[in-house]
């Protein structure tokens, strides 16, 4: 038994070895099926909607909207960030809403934004035949993902909130991630696969 143990982990081993090039492609597929699927969402109104909490309250992005810094007075003369009051949930459609992401510039930068994604996932693909744009595109993953792990520090929605009850709220605040905080501390693994295709990339540049 413990033979056929070893000679099991040695064999499989051994084919995972033989396979190495293949995860890497896999990898960097994707993430360009991730990055190409993300980046072109960000052509539609729900999604451009959907992120405006991370960007008006990041440090890094929040200048691209008009307006970020605008707070206004919600019940209890309690001030919150404008943005807050013109929230579009999935699958629904407020002109009032609409209206005001307009104004603030919502839309024309999740165009860009998206573009720019789809860029990156452009990159990481093409190095399967070009390691020095892989490269390039491994590094610009991680530094995106860095920036979407920041957003754990920036964003209040990140966390559950202290809405109430009949009941106490023990869950809320740190480590509770929200749906939305759920959502960003899965960046951590598509940095790391960024790091992994550019490390390859790198290893296949100084080979030549």
């Amino acid at each position: 038994m413990k033979n056929f143990v070893v000679q099991f982990f040695e064999k499989t081993s051994k084919t995972l070895l033989t396979l190495e090039g293949l995860f890497f492609n896999f990898m960097r597929i994707s993430i360009f099926v991730v990055m190409i699927w993300i980046g072109g969402l960000k052509a539609c109104q729900y999604e451009a909607d959907g992120i405006v909490h991370f960007v008006s309250n990041s440090p890094f992005m929040s200048f691209f909207y008009n307006n970020s810094d605008k707070y206004v007075e919600k019940e209890k003369g309690q001030p919150v960030k404008e943005y807050t009051l013109y929230k579009n949930p999935e699958g629904k459609m407020v002109q009032k809403n609409i209206d005001w992401h307009k104004s603030n510039g919502t839309y024309p930068f999740s165009y860009g934004l998206g573009a720019f994604i789809v860029l990156i996932g452009l990159t990481v693909l093409l190095g399967i035949w070009w390691p020095k744009i892989g490269l390039i595109g491994g590094l610009l993953t991680f530094g995106m993902s860095i920036v979407t792990l920041s957003f754990l520090i920036t964003t209040p929605e990140a966390w559950v909130p202290n809405l109430g009850g009949d009941l106490p709220t023990p869950n809320h605040g740190f480590p509770y991630l929200s749906g939305v905080g759920r959502l960003v501390i899965k960046d951590i693994i598509m940095s790391a696969g960024g790091l992994l295709v550019a490390w390859d990339a790198a290893r296949r540049i100084l080979k030549h």
